[in-house]
């Protein structure tokens, strides 16, 4: 199976004024992507917005986003869904267009009881996709899945042959490390908290998938960097200009702020979908001047 290495830009899923998709931009958001030196695209998840999108959408996204990269890049489609029929004909379309691998978060509005539930979950979305990779999508704090990442891939072999590995959004540090410990020679473990980069490289991260990749690859490229010749110093000093701009950012509502940095970065992805609304104009100007203060556009 491929092991994602480095950092896998969560991608954001252009809307025009109405709240449709602006997939016209998505070839100008794909060359600023590969300009970024990122090493794949999570598509369709968090940063996204996939929760908010139609099953027609989603798969839209994905085409548009393997059309403008033309196997420049690999991508993951994020192909989660609270039925899990439609997240296995989302993960069908994915196998079907050239994806290299699918994502799920989990269904998240009924509890699931054990890991081995999920377990089952997950395999039912693995089998419309029985040739792809599948990366579990561990994110307790929207979620409320806090199942033990473990014991997942303990009984993953007999019970999950196509899992490949886990996007661990939760900050749980002994958790990750366990995983790469006793499963990091059979599963890419990937970190999902842009500003604790750092922290899940020591971990044992094999890389890293998030939204500020998008415009901060070379800032994060320059900790991974760091870290891996073993320049502890400057990759603590590079984490720590990107927690100081990631903290600019969250001083507002998180993902309409995202999507307002990408345009400040150069890329307009539009607004946010409800029921997220965008900034309002005098909360743009103040993120544009906290993002001015932490340094920001030394990075862009």
């Amino acid at each position: 199976m491929r092991r994602f290495r480095g950092l896998v830009a969560a991608a954001f899923s252009p809307m025009n004024v109405d709240g449709t998709l602006a997939l016209d931009r998505v070839p100008e958001l794909v060359e600023h992507l590969i300009a970024q030196r990122v090493s794949a695209l999570f598509v369709g998840g968090t940063t996204g917005e996939g929760p908010s999108l139609t099953i027609e959408e989603r798969a839209e996204l994905t085409e548009a986003y393997l059309t403008a990269l033309d196997g420049r890049l690999p991508i993951i489609a994020h192909v989660g869904h609270n039925c899990l029929r439609d997240a296995a004909r989302l993960a069908e379309h994915a196998q079907q267009c050239g994806a290299a691998a699918i994502g799920a978060a989990p269904p998240s509005y009924f509890p699931i009881p054990s890991v081995e539930v999920l377990a089952d979950c997950l395999g039912t979305i693995a089998a419309g996709a029985p040739q792809l990779p599948l990366y579990y999508y561990h994110i307790p704090p929207l979620t409320e899945v806090e199942l033990p990442m473990h014991d997942l891939l303990t009984i993953a072999p007999a019970r999950l042959p196509s899992l490949a590995g886990i996007k661990f959004s939760d900050l749980r540090f002994d958790i990750l490390q366990r995983c790469v410990d006793d499963h990091g020679s059979r599963y890419n473990l990937l970190f999902g908290s842009d500003e604790m980069l750092l922290h899940g490289l020591v971990a044992g991260a094999d890389g890293a998938v998030g939204s500020t990749y998008n415009f901060m690859g070379r800032l994060f490229g320059e900790v991974i960097g760091a870290f891996a010749k073993g320049d502890l110093v400057t990759a603590r000093d590079r984490q720590g200009q990107a927690v100081a701009i990631v903290h600019a950012i969250l001083r507002h509502p998180t993902h309409p702020a995202l999507k307002a940095t990408m345009k400040l970065a150069g890329v307009d992805v539009g607004p946010p979908r409800l029921p997220l609304p965008p900034l309002t104009k005098v909360q743009t100007e103040t993120l544009a001047q906290d993002l001015r203060e932490a340094g920001f556009f030394e990075w862009v």
